[in-house]
């Protein structure tokens, strides 16, 4: 059973980060005692003890005596709100109700579930807009098994598309069965805290604000609850296109992707329920990097026909690693470098840097039918789990490729 590994490797990080130091130096300390005894007379195995015992005492107590009991045990940490620890009572309450987390069969959010362009209507309209932030249970890869923290149910949350100047309001209702606070923070909002300040809810809660689309670009969403960077780790983001007055040129196919980091406490692999460890997150020591939420994420999910016109919103939830955005086999024929719209555009881009907690749209025609692998160059987090497939179908166009493909060709080169 996935839960019970889960709390068994938890148990084991607790255990011997921070109760088992202590009680095993201890029981080290009593034996060496014990054995001085024999061979010394019983002052001078005392005196020994307590040299043994205060040496550890001296490399031990300087890390901080902790305040609290939480994984991992005696984390310091120097932001300006409580670190990404676990708090102990937060483990217990999980594992007593980890029956009444949804199981979502996957995570992924859907590549091609893009809302469909505003066109040129009326300007400044009023958007309703609802979110629910929920916490669910789903695999990582088949058999690794991992509590995400989402916006609606998947990773990354859903694409929310808005016109410039459109007046939103903005709901965020935290699930029942959540553990934790959440909110949001919408980097399309012009004021305190990107609306985080005012929708820190509670599980069972709801909180709302309005605020005004006032600059046209495709934009991060997240929660910004504190930790920020432990609940990213955990799923929460998604992205918000502010459409600008004068449309986007049109295109045949859109598609949704973003790029996030999870840092489990078990090796890439590891089957069972896996805990977030926050020391390899603070460490930037990603085990899976990953297109929509898991392996495979976007697999089979795109697909295009020779001659369409593609346009990929593509964002980096984070939380550390800046993303180089390529697709093998093709030439974006259009980027809006750092999702900017209505500045500079680029022509004719091989790879496009999206750092992280930023985005990026890339436009492209697909030429020749084929299979076209979406990467990040930084090519051994392929390994981790960051690509997924293009696939288009179609006409063959020998004037652009021209080769004959054996299947072992195919099956050497990875495509």
């Amino acid at each position: 059973m996935p839960e019970l590994l889960g709390f068994f490797s938890l148990i084991k990080y607790l255990f011997f980060q921070g109760v088992g130091l202590a009680l095993g130096a201890l029981a080290g300390a009593i034996f060496v005692f014990i054995v001085l005894r024999k061979l010394h007379s019983k002052k001078v195995a005392l005196l020994l003890f307590v040299l043994f015992f205060g040496a550890f005492l001296f490399f031990y107590l300087p890390a901080g005596i902790p305040d609290k009991v939480a994984y991992p045990f005696n984390l310091k940490t120097y932001g300006p709100s409580d670190g990404p620890w676990l708090p102990l009572k937060n483990v217990v309450a999980f594992f007593a109700h980890v029956d009444k987390y949804a199981r979502v069969s996957d995570i992924a959010r859907n590549p091609s579930d893009v809302p469909a362009p505003l066109g040129q209507d009326q300007e400044g309209q009023e958007v309703e807009i609802h979110l629910t932030a929920k916490e669910v249970l789903s695999e990582m890869a088949p058999g690794v098994m991992i509590n995400y923290w989402t916006f609606d149910g998947t990773v990354p949350g859903p694409m929310l598309r808005v016109r410039e100047g459109d007046m939103v309001h903005l709901t965020l209702t935290n699930d029942p069965s959540s553990l934790h606070h959440h909110s949001i923070d919408l980097h399309a909002v012009t004021g305190p805290g990107g609306g985080a300040m005012v929708t820190n809810v509670a599980p069972g809660e709801s909180r709302d604000f309005r605020f005004r689309a006032l600059n046209p670009g495709l934009f991060v969403y997240h929660c910004a609850h504190p930790n920020v960077a432990n609940h990213m780790a955990h799923g929460m983001y998604g992205m918000i296109l502010v459409e600008p007055k004068e449309p986007l040129p049109p295109v045949d196919k859109e598609f949704y992707v973003m790029q996030g980091e999870f840092y489990t406490a078990g090796k890439m692999g590891t089957r069972g329920l896996q805990v977030v460890d926050t020391e390899k997150m603070l460490s930037a020591d990603a085990e899976y990097i990953v297109f929509n939420g898991r392996t495979g994420g976007i697999n089979g999910k795109m697909t295009a026909r020779t001659g369409e016109k593609v346009r990929i919103y593509f964002g980096n939830g984070g939380v550390n690693h800046v993303s180089s955005m390529h697709m093998i086999g093709e030439i974006f024929d259009t980027v809006y470098p750092e999702a900017s719209i209505g500045g500079a555009v680029f022509r004719n881009v091989q790879t496009t840097v999206v750092p992280a907690g930023g985005a990026a749209i890339a436009d492209f025609t697909v030429d020749v039918p084929g299979r076209y692998i979406l990467v990040d160059h930084a090519l051994a987090r392929i390994d981790r789990g960051a690509w997924g497939v293009l696939e288009v179908t179609g006409e063959e166009n020998k004037n652009v490729f021209d080769a004959v493909m054996r299947e072992s060709d195919m099956k050497e080169s990875g495509h």
